[in-house]
């Protein structure tokens, strides 16, 4: 595990859910993640999550996942705690999907909420179960029902915090008010799964974010994180207030992982915003809308060695 992890803090504090790199022509770009992996942390970020929905998960393929870890972890060394997921709405999948995520280095793993099939809480329980058995790596339950199509009651979150392997929640219901008496009840780490609730969720008692705008803010977002932890809400309130424009860019339509690419391109930091069907880039009228949030927010500017392509 990560010399930034501790008992309060499992997986850090400040996390993206980064997106993966592509060439062009589909391919996924290993050195482009690792680059990407190198500057979230050297900009602040303790943590990454990798093979999430935001890394285009569904489309790419169990070696690829593998060698996506693999990078980021030899990136970013002992620096950063690095999350992979291991969702599946076929548990045998997720399975394989964590034993895989273990062997390739991970430090722990996000396990969503079986999507799609709306399994009964029983059965959301043996899931996470079966996936926690086949490591021996800390879990990071998300709870995310727009996406899912379930949401995790309050005796099924009851029922996986139990388990001695579960250790955080990344919490995207919107529901902050859940969130703090489910700190309470249960010792989870909270992590909110919202940018735009990231402050919110603090002042309820969570840890920590898993973001999407992070990763084309980390600066931002770590100068928000750090004012918090010295008591300075009202500067955490004003640099949130600022980051306001890419936040709203980058998750109002619910592109995420488009919006991202396009962001990180934008930036400098990715020379290519290519995907994989179903998902498509932004379009220019789209693109031209990260450019002015970026512009807004005080964001532009190259980051040295990137090349588009």
């Amino acid at each position: 595990m990560s010399a930034v992890t501790s008992a309060t803090h499992p997986f850090g504090s400040l996390l993206s859910a980064m997106v993966t790199p592509m060439t062009r022509d589909g391919a996924v770009d290993l050195e482009a993640t690792a680059r990407l992996a190198r500057h979230l942390v050297d900009a602040g970020h303790d943590g990454l999550v990798v093979n999430g929905t935001t890394g285009e998960a569904p489309t790419t393929h169990a070696p690829e996942k593998a060698e996506i870890v693999r990078v980021v972890v030899e990136a970013v060394g002992d620096r950063a705690v690095v999350v992979a997921g291991a969702g599946s709405n076929d548990t045998a999948h997720a399975v394989r999907m964590a034993e895989q995520a273990a062997e390739a280095g991970a430090h722990g793993l996000l396990v969503v909420t079986p999507y799609y099939s709306r399994p009964a809480p029983d059965g959301i329980v043996a899931h996470v179960h079966a996936v926690a058995a086949a490591t021996d790596l800390p879990i990071m339950l998300y709870d995310v029902p727009g996406r899912a199509g379930v949401r995790l009651t309050a005796a099924t979150i009851d029922a996986l915090a139990a388990h001695d392997r579960v250790v955080a929640m990344k919490d995207a219901t919107g529901d902050v008010v859940a969130a703090a008496e489910s700190v309470v009840r249960t010792g989870l780490a909270w992590y909110s799964g919202d940018d735009g609730l990231a402050l919110a969720f603090l002042a309820h008692g969570a840890v920590g974010l898993v973001g999407v705008a992070t990763q084309a803010a980390p600066e931002g977002f770590a100068r928000l994180f750090a004012a918090w932890r010295d008591g300075d809400a009202a500067t955490a309130l004003d640099v949130y207030r600022s980051l306001l424009p890419v936040v709203t860019a980058l998750n109002g339509a619910g592109f995420q992982a488009a919006a991202a690419k396009a962001a990180l391109v934008e930036l400098g930091v990715l020379g290519s915003s290519a995907m994989r069907l179903p998902l498509v880039p932004f379009t220019d009228d789209e693109v031209a809308g990260v450019r002015a949030a970026l512009a807004a927010a005080g964001l532009l500017g190259v980051v040295p060695g990137a090349e588009r392509v």
